[in-house]
């Protein structure tokens, strides 16, 4: 992945989400309460995560249990039915949590070793990503309290969604200097 992708991508992302935050939509705000447990997206999400994982087990090279490779595939795809079945609550948390953890690694690598000041806002965002999945991984229903506290006062809501699309924005600009 090229540094202006890297940019590209998350700016992208952080600026349509602060966009709609900004926008004070219903809709927005009905979608963001109904994300932890919902259905749709944690078929998306963690279908998503769940395969993008699988791959990357599938792909190892020997060195990272590569000949063991097919018992593993077996078990995690095991572990991802099953917990479909048995612990589906928050699960969209946790598939989106997946996500920004297997995203940060290509995001981070495309500024490896490149010591640009452009490149230090975007590790910062990851960086703080990484954290945040983390934390939302471990916790999911943290997600669920967070939007409700975001959303009881209009002013909160304004104030992450023009942290998020001045990020965003940030990002994007910073995308044409690299």
């Amino acid at each position: 992945m090229s540094l202006f992708v890297a940019h590209l991508l998350p700016g992208l992302l952080l600026a349509a989400l602060g966009g709609a935050l900004l926008s004070g939509r219903p809709q927005v705000a009905e979608a963001l309460r109904a994300f932890p447990r919902s259905r749709a997206a944690t078929v998306v999400c963690f279908g998503a995560a769940t395969l993008w994982f699988l791959y990357l087990v599938w792909n190892m090279p020997m060195a990272d249990f590569g000949e063991y490779r097919k018992p593993l595939f077996l078990g995690f795809a095991a572990v991802a039915v099953l917990s479909c079945w048995y612990a589906a609550d928050f699960l969209a948390v946790r598939g989106l949590a997946g996500l920004m953890l297997m995203a940060a690694w290509p995001l981070l690598m495309a500024g490896f070793m490149d010591y640009r000041w452009q490149v230090y806002p975007l590790k910062v965002v990851v960086y703080l990503g990484i954290a945040l999945a983390i934390w939302l991984g471990a916790a999911p229903y943290r997600m669920r309290d967070g939007v409700a506290w975001m959303l009881a006062r209009a002013g909160r809501t304004r104030l992450v969604g023009g942290v998020l699309a001045g990020t965003g924005v940030l990002l994007c600009a910073l995308a044409l200097v690299c």
